[in-house]
């Protein structure tokens, strides 16, 4: 199922059922530092869960993407600091905070759809992709239980995500499938 043909508010409800469950990951309870993305209305709500890392004194990075396939995380301590960046995506004011992928203990990824497995499709800037090849924190990708899939197609630049969230269950990726796939 496409994005698109989704049922007029689904999104909404399922990014406030993917916040609940992330917010009961111990990797969420453990983190100092929170790596997430301020959704679009193509992505399931985290706007629930973006408020409640704030709630909780966890620091709290977002990703400005700041050329093709580069980002960088910065720190934001209140949501009304942010602003559209690039491709309308909202993002942390110029001069925000640098935080360093070394220091995120939890870094919460984005996708168009994924599978069981943690191979996920973005939206085809690899910027995550390129993130998560240096990253040695824990990572979980967020889908709505709709969008996700028997199989994502990889290429063997593609990473892994150890954890896939959707609103309805948490499925962790064994080290042995991970290992096969990237991360």
């Amino acid at each position: 199922m496409a994005i698109r043909t989704l049922p007029e508010g689904y999104l909404h409800e399922a990014g406030r059922g993917i916040s609940e469950m992330l917010l009961s990951l111990p990797e969420y309870r453990a983190a100092v530092t929170v790596l997430a993305f301020a959704s679009t209305d193509r992505e399931p709500d985290m706007w629930p869960f973006l408020v409640q890392v704030l709630r909780d004194g966890k620091r709290l990075a977002l990703p400005v993407c700041t050329a093709p396939g580069v980002m960088e995380c910065r720190a934001v301590t209140d949501l009304g600091q942010l602003h559209p960046g690039r491709y309308g995506i909202p993002a942390p004011r110029e001069g925000s905070p640098l935080v360093l992928p070394a220091d995120i203990d939890l870094a919460v990824v984005p996708c168009v759809t994924c599978d069981r497995e943690g191979r996920r499709l973005g939206h085809g800037g690899g910027y995550y992709d390129r993130f998560l090849a240096a990253y040695q924190g824990a990572a979980v990708c967020v889908c709505p239980e709709t969008l996700l899939r028997e199989s994502v197609p990889a290429e063997p630049w593609d990473i892994a995500v150890p954890l896939v969230s959707t609103e309805k269950k948490i499925y962790r990726i064994s080290p042995a499938s991970a290992e096969n796939f990237g991360h």
